[in-house]
């Protein structure tokens, strides 16, 4: 049996989203349908709603999300209907060159479902990051949903499924901030509050906290932020430097994705230390650095995709973590809303109102 649901649609670059009718499959090999219970407005919703991911319009969107499996296809192992799922857009092949060396969190051949969810009239729809959970139910790979403890409700579990745990993973994974650690974070909105909040975790000494906005600021102190820096009147490099001894921060992640926060983290970093860009470019944009600077300042200059995240290690050990009081992922839900809300959810995010506007269905 198919399913007819509601799901938002994004018909063309710059269109407001509408709710529509959606048609998904019943899951093939390999596939599984999904119960949505919650899935947060995520930046990148709103980058593929202005054309800014790719043209394959019309997008079902929505990517962070939690719920309860449905159905699950043939030769589907390990997942089953009424398990409670975390969506993640990496499933991993366990065949790719990255995968076959141990390091199946850079797999090369992240899967999706084959089947295409359509509109009434059958125009095929492009799934956000291959999910699409702005919607009842949503049809994915099976190696996209990872079970995790259902204690957890299913507005905060979502943001494990994208900016939360890319920045947690910035900073515990990619960046490697451990005990002792000075940490600074450039840009503090839903992924660098969680850089923050990861820094905290994993033991760091010092975490400085640089935006622009002193609303983010105080989000980030409640994260663990030890210092605060507005960088719309204090320069970021230089406070920086002064808050550690002159010499720079160990890490610095820098969650913007442009030029200027990117060299700032560059010099704010200490000899030796490590620079991790987890904001996301655009495609027109370049860098342009002293080469003898990057050779004279060694350390490493690293990205992290989605906090370089294994979602079957990840998932579980930071839901544990939520659930015994020691991660504060209900900070992030600044609101809930219905399905018919995330044009407006896209407005606020814009003009930093909230961390995570959360879909509840």
């Amino acid at each position: 049996m198919a399913y007819e649901v509601r799901g938002v649609i994004a018909r063309g670059k710059g269109q407001a989203v509408s709710l529509e009718t959606v048609h998904v499959p019943d899951p093939g090999p390999g596939e599984a349908v999904v119960n949505v219970q919650a899935c947060g407005v995520c930046h990148t919703d709103l980058h593929y709603r202005e054309g800014g991911i790719n043209d394959d319009f019309p997008f079902l969107l929505g990517h962070e999300a939690a719920g309860v499996v449905e159905a699950v296809g043939e030769g589907v192992s390990g997942l089953a209907p009424g398990d409670y799922v975390i969506l993640n857009w990496r499933a991993v092949c366990g065949q790719c060159r990255a995968c076959l060396r141990g390091r199946p969190w850079y797999c090369f051949n992240t899967h999706n479902a084959t089947q295409k969810m359509t509109l009434e009239d059958g125009t095929e729809l492009s799934p956000a990051l291959g999910i699409g959970a702005f919607a009842d139910k949503t049809l994915v790979a099976a190696g996209q949903c990872t079970k995790v403890d259902p204690a957890a409700s299913a507005a905060v579990a979502g943001l494990l499924g994208c900016g939360v745990m890319a920045g947690l993973g910035a900073a515990i994974n990619t960046g490697g901030v451990t005990r002792g650690d000075s940490v600074a974070v450039i840009g503090c909105g839903g992924v660098g509050g969680a850089a923050v909040l990861g820094s905290s975790l994993a033991g760091a000494a010092k975490i400085i906290a640089v935006d622009v906005d002193d609303r983010k600021l105080e989000w980030a102190k409640s994260f663990g932020a030890t210092h605060t820096v507005n960088s719309r009147t204090t320069d970021a490099v230089e406070a920086i430097r002064e808050l550690t001894g002159g010499f720079g921060a160990d890490v610095v992640i820098e969650a913007v994705g442009r030029p200027e926060t990117y060299k700032q983290a560059f010099y704010a970093r200490d000899l030796a230390g490590t620079v991790v860009l987890v904001g996301v470019p655009t495609p027109d944009m370049t860098l342009e650095l002293p080469l003898l600077d990057v050779f004279g300042r060694g350390g490493a200059l690293k990205s992290s995709w989605y906090g370089d995240c294994l979602p079957s290690r990840d998932f579980p050990m930071l839901i544990d973590l939520y659930l015994q009081g020691r991660l504060n992922l209900d900070g992030f839900v600044t609101e809930t809303i219905a399905l018919d809300g995330v044009e407006q959810a896209f407005a606020k995010m814009h003009h930093g109102e909230v961390l995570r506007s959360v879909v509840t269905l």
